[in-house]
Parts: structure tokens; sequence; C-alpha cells
């Protein structure tokens, strides 16, 4: 599987209401594996300016810019390095806009149709972590992603931090997958199935602050859930007490 983890940086907040992007950020994972593969451009944003709460943000300056190319002129290199690739960014639906903006500037169609898919890792991390900060810096504080480099934020190293958080907060998901493409084959190639009853599985008793910290997180979900956490309707007098 070819992923693509991109991440823009734009004159402001509203692609629809002209802002423009002047940097864009990809990272190229095949297999869940980083490749080396990357993309990073800086544009110029044409008669754009950058409003100065943005640039608070990431640092860019529109001297800065003065040379760099303007969108059009890297959309066939952006557009071919993208395609057929599954997009994952953190708030897709505020990337996608601006790309689409920017396409529909040139006549072209929208970013999604050369793509096979889209992952917004915000709403990923949402339900991971509810009621919780989900912002890329609190996720990398969170799954032990060293982000210490990021003073500004920047495109193509916000694309890397998100490259190894996604990494982390899908591990899990993939072990299984792992597991039955290292499996034992018979002799016909076929996977042999494993007999899981004869592993006997030690039952692990909480202890009082294990319980107590269990409790904790409990509340926190009933909070960001309106009383609607599952596990609470799956708890019996045996285990809740």
């Amino acid at each position: 599987m070819r992923q693509i983890v991109l991440d823009t940086e734009t004159t402001g907040l509203s692609a629809i209401d002209g802002d423009r992007i002047i940097e864009i950020g990809c990272v190229e994972l095949v297999n869940r594996k980083l490749t080396g593969n990357n993309r990073h451009f800086y544009l110029h944003p044409e008669d754009r300016a950058i409003h100065e709460d943005a640039q608070r943000v990431h640092g860019i300056s529109i001297e800065f810019l003065a040379d760099k190319p303007k969108f059009r002129a890297i959309a066939d290199d952006l557009l071919d390095y993208l395609q057929g690739a599954e997009l994952l960014a953190h708030n897709a639906p505020f990337d996608i806009g601006f790309l689409n903006e920017e396409l529909r500037r040139l006549g072209r169609g929208k970013i999604t149709e050369l793509l096979d898919g889209v992952i917004d890792t915000l709403a990923m991390a949402k339900e991971m972590f509810p009621g919780k900060r989900n912002g890329l810096d609190a996720l990398c504080d969170r799954l032990g992603v060293d982000n210490s480099g990021r003073n500004f934020h920047g495109a193509l190293l916000d694309a890397e931090l998100l490259a190894d958080v996604y990494i982390n907060m899908t591990r899990g998901q993939n072990a299984l997958a792992m597991e039955v493409e290292s499996g034992e084959a018979g002799a016909d190639g076929q996977l042999v199935a494993i007999d899981l009853s004869r592993f006997e599985l030690p039952v692990l008793r909480l202890s009082a602050a294990e319980r107590q910290a269990h409790e904790a997180l409990l509340v926190d979900l009933d909070k960001a859930s309106k009383g609607k956490t599952v596990w609470r309707q799956l708890e019996t007098p045996a285990t809740a007490a």
C-alpha cells in the first residue's frame, strides 16, 4: 500500500476567500515504511498577502517567497506524485479544500479524483483519545514522537512527524496481518491453522492503584461521551466491585 502524508502552510484560513498555499510537504509510506521519496515545495502566493496570524504560526514571509514558483508551475509534478496514493492529513478537509481551490484556478479537477482515499488523522485521533488534546504536538507527546525541532509549523517537518504519529497510532491494527504474512505455510502454500486452545493465559489482577487509574479514565470518557461509555455497560457486579 502506498500512502502519502501531506501537510500545507497557507496565507490564512480560508481558501474560498482567496487564501493561498505557500508550502507543501509530502512524505511517502509504502507498506507503512518511510521510503525517503518525499516532496517539498515553497510557493509564491501571487497577489495574496500573508496574514500576520498565519505568519506567526509558520514563520514564512512574503520576502522569503519572492523567488519561489507559483502553484501552477509545480502542479503536474505534485499530481503525478500523488496519483493513486492514499492521502493522510491532520484535519484533512483543510488541506483538501486548499488543494481543490488551487486546482480550480487552473481548470483542473478535484484532488480526490486521483487519490485512492483520504484519511483524516485528526478524526482518527479524536476517536482513539476522546476528550483529549489531539493536535500534532499533543499526539507527539502522547505517543513518544520527538518533536523537539518544531519551533514553527513547517509543512515537511509536520508531515514527517505526522507519519511517525500515524505509524504509532495504527501499530496494533497491523499486528495480526503481520503475523499472518509471516505465519507457517503448509506444503500447498496455504497457512496452517493454529490451535489456540493449548495455550493457558494467565489472569492478571489489577492493583489498587491500577484500578483507581482505570476508574479515573472512565470518568473522563463518561464526560467526553456524555455518559455513553461502552465499558460501563459491560461491567458486571463482579468486575465493578
